[in-house]
């Protein structure tokens, strides 16, 4: 073959080639818009586990795997009879330490009285110390003059010396007094702090029993039934497991180039192989910050075209709750994000069942 008729033959080839390239990108039946992005996912929810707070046998469960359950909805009860048993005991306590509370202060009452009256007997002893120094002093100036005899004068000393010593001991039994008032007191303090100390275990008695009915923290679906009744269960033991219903999305994952140009809140269409008549209109709410699949080095571009980010397209919650009895997880299918916003979606992914 002349060297013409080869450079003929590779002109015909490349021409062949381009226009097949293009003819299978006009004629491709699934192909995308520029600016439209896609990957395969499943539908996943948000996974709630109903445990219990204390070590305890389970009563009763009133729910079953695959009810919907509302927020606040009782959903599993536990054995309370221990409990019940501890908050009577408290109780009783409770109303020892307000008896002790009462007889502290009517200790108080008693030794406020001793106390007057500890003061009054200090008084009179006063006054008769007084008197009694008077009547010492006349009779030192009587027995001058030989108008007392000496036996007079020291029968008034003595009583001057018994009065002043009656007066000292009754200022000690007033202090006595205003320490037993300060030990009472301190009864009272005691005693109220029990008291406070029984009411704070009457209400984590009470605490622990209101814990001990299970119920649902929001609007959702019974996944699994863990545990049944008679079983006896540890702290945090799982007794359900829910679905929360209002928090529904796909996720998928894009490579590097698409990843880097979506931006959190972007327009979404999540299209089910369940239900491919149903396009579903959603936002972006999740893009990780680690790439998935990634290679052990990444030294060229190539290598960092194969790392993989995980997305995640939120379905709106009011279009959860419009269409509650048939969100189902676990269900695959396809999730198309808009990579730039004013890329146009596709005629079969423009219309969704929120315009409907």
């Amino acid at each position: 073959m002349s060297f013409s008729r080869k450079w003929l033959a590779l002109g015909a080839v490349i021409v062949l080639a381009v226009v097949g390239y293009y003819g299978w990108k006009e004629l491709r039946p699934h192909g995308l818009p520029e600016g439209i992005a896609g990957g395969n996912g499943r539908i996943e929810a948000t996974e709630i586990d109903v445990s219990t707070k204390a070590a305890g046998r389970v009563r009763d469960v009133l729910v079953r795997e695959g009810d919907f359950v509302q927020a606040g909805q009782t959903l599993a009860v536990m054995d309370t009879d221990q409990l019940q048993a501890q908050k009577r005991q408290a109780e009783a306590q409770l109303q020892q330490a307000l008896i002790a509370v009462e007889t502290a202060r009517n200790q108080v009452t008693q030794r406020t009285a001793e106390q007057a009256a500890s003061t009054a007997v200090v008084a009179q002893r006063e006054a008769e110390r007084d008197a009694a120094d008077k009547r010492l002093k006349r009779s030192e100036q009587l027995i001058i003059r030989d108008n007392i005899s000496q036996q007079v004068l020291d029968d008034d000393r003595a009583r001057a010396l018994g009065a002043a010593a009656a007066v000292e001991a009754a200022k000690a039994q007033l202090a006595a007094t205003n320490a037993a008032i300060g030990a009472a007191e301190s009864q009272v303090i005691g005693a109220g702090a029990a008291v406070d100390a029984a009411k704070a275990t009457i209400e984590r008695i009470e605490a622990d029993i209101a814990d001990s009915v299970l119920t649902s923290p929001r609007d959702g679906r019974v996944q699994f039934r863990v545990a049944q009744p008679g079983e006896v269960l540890a702290a945090g033991g799982r007794v359900l497991n829910l679905v929360d219903l209002s928090d529904v999305y796909m996720t998928f994952f894009l490579p590097t180039a698409q990843a880097g140009k979506l931006a959190l809140g972007a327009d979404a269409r999540i299209v089910l192989d369940a239900a491919p008549q149903y396009v579903i209109p959603a936002r972006i709410s999740f893009v990780s910050d680690v790439a998935q699949f990634t290679p052990k080095t990444v030294e060229t571009a190539v290598e960092r075209e194969k790392l993989m980010f995980r997305i995640r397209a939120q379905i709106p919650p009011e279009l959860l709750r419009q269409y509650i009895t048939h969100v189902k997880t676990g269900l695959p299918g396809m999730a198309y994000v808009q990579l730039h916003p004013d890329a146009q979606w596709p005629e079969n992914l423009q219309k969704t069942v929120a315009d409907q």
